[in-house]
């Protein structure tokens, strides 16, 4: 936006394609490439999920992932003020998708303060998770990396090995359930703290210091990467591991819970509909060549995911080994592989300290693009809704500060002896592949069918110079829609209560909350346009008919310029017919 009278900044754009490419590539791969994929891939099929993830790629990941990037390039808008423009009745997918972004930095920064913590340790001389002479361990604890390690089965079950003493008993102090919040764990939130200042100065200037960060967050991760997949596939049983990860059961495609992950999956993965993708895309320039850079994100993307479980399952299957235990004992998603698992592994290793070290730098820097990614979306989507109020010097930096604050006091609960459980409610029902398959489903058809699939072709083609190909036309019109509707009727369908390591179950309440933030999300959709409607002025065809209108202001494509020329010509040809019809007549 221009400045008015001088007082409102300028919008901005990135400052170098490389910084749009980088910092959408740190959005895109964080920890569910890492801790989610190669697990779901072991857990479903090994080899055979790939085909329905591949399905998913191609008739979800991708056409969305283009189409919000374009969206957000074409009308140069943040995560809601897009749909106002696009398409008024939908705005409520924008406000939805930024509620959701809202809970995901409530929750999503406390995994990286738990990195931190467990960074921090993995510089002792003796790593605390690989002994059982610690304060908080019990009488039932083991120490599986010792080498002199005698004991049968049977007394492996009745005990508990010291990597998950050190995780639940140290860094959780984990209470009997969530009715029991207990004290605030101070250790944990001196490195929340942390975690809230690193990321508030990552982004408190807008692209500008963004930009400029992603050069390293986007980066060093695959140094790590690189690093601990060499290490890992040099490691005796790392071939077993592997063979473990790939090993393909085509029986296992006719289970329908293996779709629904493989599609949850592609939605978290390439973080679509929710608005990270529009934000970043509305800092190009109107030239930018999104298509072509859309492709190759997405491909970086899930290759990441796969190169992944080959440095993780490689450490697992030396584990596995080590133990003596099958492959499947060891292997866990989520905060388990990251605080458990691999911690563990590493105990194991010659050189742990730096093995360790290698892994939760990686960690932080693959959660803390995702982080601040999630919250330039929300900052850029509320200042477009008022940028006369907040486009103004100074004002950008005070709104982050009381959005870090919001979302700092309002996670306390999570760093508690009780905050696990908070943190799964959050993580199972707030930020779910349902709700976001729901929010898909209504993306793909205000877009595909309202504001028109041929019409956003024509833009693209008008921004890149280069017409996409037609299936994505036909997935935004048809199975999008069509497989995100099913997906998100199945999953509805298959919903297990959630319940913490299969033996706690949640109170009532509980379960009354965790659809409570669910539905806030996905209420907001018909809601809005419900709302919108009632509210309207005129029948109520012309109160659709203005909600499905696009706005006049948007730029005009080539092709629209060149047609209003042509009807302008044709308009000037007619009247000069009809001139010289009505002189000649006069003239007789």
């Amino acid at each position: 936006m221009d400045r008015i009278e001088g007082q409102i900044e300028e919008r901005g754009y990135w400052g170098s394609k490389a910084e749009f490419l980088l910092a959408v590539a740190g959005n895109v791969i964080g920890l569910g490439n890492v801790w989610r994929f190669p697990y779901l891939c072991y857990k479903y099929g090994g080899g055979a999920f790939l085909i329905p993830y591949l399905v998913f790629v191609v008739t979800c990941g991708v056409p969305l992932f283009l189409l919000e990037t374009a969206m957000g390039q074409y009308t140069r808008e943040g995560g809601i003020t897009c749909w106002h423009r696009l398409c008024p009745l939908a705005e409520g997918i924008g406000y939805a998708g930024q509620l959701i972004l809202l809970y995901s930095c409530m929750y999503y920064i406390v995994i990286l303060a738990w990195a931190l913590f467990y960074l921090f340790f993995s510089f002792s001389a003796q790593l605390p998770w690989d002994s059982c002479d610690n304060t908080w361990n019990t009488d039932g604890c083991v120490n599986l990396a010792a080498k002199n390690l005698t004991i049968n089965r049977t007394s492996l079950i009745n005990s508990t090995p010291a990597a998950t003493e050190f995780w639940e008993q140290r860094v959780l102090a984990l209470s009997g359930g969530i009715e029991e919040i207990g004290k605030i764990n101070w250790e944990i939130l001196l490195c929340l703290i942390a975690m809230w200042i690193i990321c508030y100065f990552c982004i408190w200037k807008g692209v500008k210091s963004t930009g400029k960060v992603v050069y390293f967050t986007a980066t060093f991760p695959y140094v790590m990467l690189l690093v601990l997949l060499i290490r890992g596939l040099t490691l005796p049983g790392a071939l077993q591991g592997v063979v473990f990860y790939l090993y393909p059961e085509p029986a296992r495609l006719a289970d329908p819970q293996v779709w629904l992950e493989a599609g949850a999956q592609i939605l978290f993965s390439y973080s679509v509909s929710v608005g990270t993708l529009t934000v970043f895309g509305s800092y190009n320039k109107y030239n930018n060549n999104c298509y072509r850079d859309c492709l190759w994100l997405s491909l970086l993307n899930s290759s990441t995911s796969l190169v992944a479980g080959f440095a993780v399952f490689s450490v697992l299957g030396f584990m596995a080994q080590e133990q003596g235990v099958p492959i499947g004992e060891v292997a866990e998603s989520g905060p388990g592989l990251a605080f458990i698992a691999y911690p563990q592994a590493v105990a194991m290793m010659p050189l742990p300290q730096l093995w360790a070290v290698c892994f939760f730098i990686m960690i932080i820097l693959l959660g803390i693009d995702t982080q601040f990614a999630s919250m330039e979306a929300v900052m850029t989507s509320v200042i477009d809704l008022f940028p006369v109020v907040l486009r103004k010097a100074g004002r950008r930096e005070i709104l982050l500060l009381v959005f870090c604050l919001t979302c700092f006091f309002g996670q306390l609960i999570m760093v508690t002896e009780g905050g696990m459980y908070v943190f799964q409610l959050f993580d199972y029902y707030a930020c779910n592949g349902a709700c976001v398959l729901f929010l898909s489903v209504f993306e793909s058809l205000a877009m595909g069918w309202i504001f028109g699939a041929e019409r956003m072709f024509d833009i693209i083609e008008d921004m890149t110079k280069s017409r996409p190909n037609y299936i994505f036309m036909l997935c935004w019109k048809y199975l999008t829609p069509l497989v995100s509707l099913v997906s998100f009727i199945c999953s509805m369908v298959e919903y297990q209560p959630l319940t913490y390591n299969r033996w706690y179950v949640y109170p009532d309440w509980a379960y009354a909350l965790g659809w409570l933030l669910a539905l806030s999300s996905i209420l907001l959709v018909p809601g809005w346009a419900l709302g919108r409607m009632c509210a309207g002025k005129g029948s109520l065809k012309q109160r659709w008919c203005h909600l499905c209108s696009s706005d006049t202001e948007l730029p005009l494509t080539s092709k629209q310029l060149a047609e209003m020329k042509e009807t302008a010509f044709t308009e000037e040809m007619e009247d000069l017919v009809r001139t010289d019809t009505e002189e000649h007549e006069n003239g007789l």
